[in-house]
């Protein structure tokens, strides 16, 4: 790679984000120039977005700390027809109230990372069912269909491996990477946005937009990709075996995101630590070279940093100290995760292995009883005895049951 001048494409290469871009060198000497504008579209298929997203968020986080305008895009037009990027199956149909209902959901992660306003900078958040919803179908067809090549579009991974793989793909889906395209060639004339940016999947349906302000409008425009986050063990980022490691504290505690952080793999310490956190680089490289069971040390500071960004530093504190009383000193943290389960329930007793599938500690029953049959389930601390034993009032200390998988899973059961 050719020596960088600018801030930002130099702080995304040292840090791991990059991956493709289109013209390197020419987005290199525009951003060196002056401030640019750049997007990231967010559809709205969920009302938080997870982990898996917040790669790119941090990407407009160092965009706009080097001195350049972010754009966020809420796909509410294009969410109705769905992106196959990545999908075996189409996505499901959602009713208008359920993408607004999802779009204002997300719209709260963003200020936690951005500076929104009106100063050359600032972020702005638009909505691309502001010109979607007006299109005319004939005349874009006429205006723009003509200017997708059809044997092209099959060629973009997006397409292709769906077909590989027998899978059907409407029609509907089918014009997303036009719709995709047409929204940069909008941002481009509304708000001289210059840079589309995105997940490596996004490549195809980017140099799309790429190539349309060329052809319709002679634009010079740029694209951009950072890798598809998976961990070191091959897991796709942002799933675990409890769900999705949702960024809106309505869908996961602060406390479970600190966790998820603090059980980082040791071979991702490094990698994330440069992804999701603003360390500098020396300690960063100081942190990843630390072994054994110092290397837990590094995932706290991980987690700390995440969560700071996320939460709040009063949250991401509150986190770590929860940690320390529950792991070090073996407390049982009022700020832990809690369970409400009716008090005749607990008068009755409920058996071990249904309790831990209730609390979220395991996926199922089936689960929760391997759990307890290997060991790994705790109440108040202690190992439970059998999967069927009943599980109740007699167990409450100070008003809560704290159950336990392994050394790092805690949830509270309270009586309501």
């Amino acid at each position: 790679m050719t020596t960088l001048r600018s801030d930002f494409l130099h702080t995304i290469t040292e840090r791991g984000f990059f991956n493709q871009c289109t013209d390197l060198d020419g987005l290199d000497s525009r951003l060196s120039a002056g401030t640019v504008t750049a997007y990231i579209g967010f559809d709205c298929t969920a009302d938080s977005l997870h982990v898996g997203s917040l790669l790119p968020i941090m990407l407009l986080r160092h965009l706009q700390k080097s001195g350049h305008k972010p754009i966020v895009l809420m796909g509410g037009g294009t969410t109705r027809v769905g992106d196959p990027s990545g999908k075996d199956e189409a996505r499901k149909l959602l009713s208008d109230d359920d993408i607004a209902r999802n779009m204002a959901g997300i719209k709260q992660v963003f200020g936690k990372f951005l500076t929104f306003g009106d100063g050359p900078t600032d972020a702005v958040m638009v909505n691309n069912a502001d010109w979607l919803d007006q299109i005319n179908y004939i005349a874009f067809l006429r205006d723009f269909g003509r200017h997708f090549s059809v044997n092209r579009m099959m060629s973009f991974d997006s397409v292709k491996l769906r077909l590989e793989r027998e899978q059907p793909l409407s029609f509907l889906e089918f014009n997303y990477m036009i719709l995709q395209a047409y929204d940069f060639l909008e941002l481009s004339r509304r708000l001289g946005c210059a840079l589309q940016m995105g997940g490596s999947d996004q490549w195809g349906n980017i140099v799309n937009g790429v190539e349309l302000g060329r052809r319709v409008d002679a634009r010079d425009l740029f694209g951009l990709t950072v890798p598809l986050m998976t961990t070191a063990s091959g897991a796709k980022m942002g799933k675990t075996a409890q769900g999705a490691v949702w960024l809106n504290a309505e869908r996961l505690s602060a406390w479970d995101y600190w966790q998820f952080w603090r059980n980082t793999e040791d071979a991702d310490v490094g990698r994330f630590l440069k992804l999701f956190t603003e360390l500098p680089i020396d300690e960063i490289n100081r942190l990843a070279d630390l072994e054994g069971a110092e290397i837990n040390e590094a995932k706290k500071i991980l987690a700390n940093e995440a969560t700071r960004l996320a939460h709040g530093a009063a949250a991401a504190a509150q986190a770590a100290e929860t940690a320390k009383r529950t792991f070090e000193e073996g407390a049982a943290a009022d700020s832990l995760p809690t369970v409400a389960i009716p008090a005749a329930e607990l008068t009755t007793g409920i058996p071990a292995f249904a309790l831990f599938a209730r609390a979220g500690l395991a996926a199922s029953n089936g689960e929760a009883r391997r759990l307890i049959k290997g060991g790994g389930a705790k109440i108040n601390d202690d190992a439970v005895g059998s999967e069927t034993d009943l599980i109740g009032t007699p167990h409450l200390k100070d008003g809560v049951i704290k159950l336990s998988a392994g050394k790092k899973r805690h949830v509270l059961i309270k009586a309501e």
